[in-house]
């Protein structure tokens, strides 16, 4: 549920605010695809599958191994959520066990091949998951080959919970109207993974990071926006098409970015957002311009270790729970997507020969 112009979000009926702090990335996840809450024997039990499934195929490795190391991550991910179909290519749509199955390897594999292309476009072998960490550490383990902080891992949990799910957006309508095919849910994931990787709706946080390196100092922030309003520029990671307020999501990572700041050092980057926030505020809030989850997002991200190009993958990670839950909802009353058009080009036209062509 999203509110736009009171800037609230709910999953399932549950505040965004009360998941962030009080849920985990994986009790949300079972939230979204089920439909409640689970219980502890539940959560328990669907956590111990999920972790039994991190592991990927060593053939899909190889493969990963020749994808050109100067391929972005977000196309290596989508020829791997693809080519996971081959190796589960049972399609039983209508099996609640089968589409438990699939559910919990697309949760479990996405962010193992994630982290495996980034070691192996470095030139290292990917790193085994570990079975006594959490979903977010483990991932951040097989990232940067050390195991992360308590505070790193549960804030970066709480990132993939802002990004879980958010209504019908570009990524998600593609997951639909693939899923609506009666297609494998691997290709439905891949599908929405390729719509994400679009710059009109993934990178906007990297995006966020360039446009503060280009504004440099807090002097610069006013004449840089002054040019953008005067140019109709965008600013980056501001404005959405649903809330005319702050994004509820911008200020929880806002919190999340000073937690990781007063723990692991400032960054200058930060103080400078701050001034950008404030004076765009005074700008475009007449407007109902404000700060959307892209803004803060980035520099969580960064002081976490991770790869600037790694940042919309991460998204798809966590943006995998609402996908499925969309899936899984579709093949409840499934109907083929077949949208009409209105065809505005010639009519009936006689056909000419080559040679009396113009």
């Amino acid at each position: 549920m999203v509110e736009g112009t009171l800037g609230q979000l709910a999953y399932r009926g549950y505040s965004i605010e009360d998941l962030a702090i009080r849920s985990s990335f994986l009790e949300t996840a079972y939230l979204l695809i089920w439909g409640d809450l689970p219980n502890a024997e539940a959560l328990g039990t669907f956590s111990e599958e999920v972790k039994s499934h991190r592991r990927i195929k060593f053939r899909i490795r190889d493969m990963m191994k020749c994808f050109p190391e100067s391929g972005h991550p977000m196309d290596a991910l989508q020829a791997s959520a693809a080519a996971l179909g081959l190796f589960y290519s049972r399609r039983a749509l209508d099996d609640p066990t089968y589409i438990r199955a699939a559910a919990i390897r697309l949760l479990a594999k996405i962010p193992t091949m994630v982290a495996a292309f980034q070691l192996i476009r470095k030139g290292h072998d990917p790193i085994q998951p570990r079975d006594d960490l959490s979903y977010a550490a483990n991932f951040l383990y097989m990232l940067t080959e050390q195991e992360p902080d308590p505070l790193a891992a549960r804030i970066f949990d709480a990132c993939l919970i802002l990004h879980a799910e958010h209504s019908l957006n570009a990524s998600t309508f593609s997951a639909l109207v693939t899923a609506s095919t009666l297609t494998d849910p691997y290709a439905v994931v891949a599908s929405a993974v390729g719509t994400l990787a679009g710059p009109l709706h993934g990178g906007a946080n990297e995006d966020v990071l360039d446009m503060l390196d280009t504004i440099g100092s807090v002097e610069n922030v006013g004449p840089y926006l002054d040019r953008c309003m005067a140019e109709k520029k965008r600013i980056m990671g501001f404005g959405h098409r649903v809330y005319k307020v702050k994004d509820p999501r911008a200020a929880i990572l806002q919190s999340l970015a000073e937690q990781l700041f007063d723990r692991f050092g400032s960054d200058a980057s930060y103080d400078l957002a701050r001034v950008v926030e404030e004076q765009a505020a005074d700008r475009f809030g007449a407007r109902g311009i404000y700060p959307n989850v892209d803004f803060y997002s980035g520099l969580v991200y960064r002081k976490l270790g991770i790869p600037q190009d790694l940042f919309t993958p991460i998204f798809a990670i966590a943006r995998v729970a609402g996908w499925l839950a969309h899936w899984k909802e579709q093949l409840g009353a499934n109907r083929i997507f077949r949208p009409s058009q209105v065809y505005v080009g010639h009519r009936l036209r006689p056909w000419q020969p080559i040679e009396a062509r113009p």
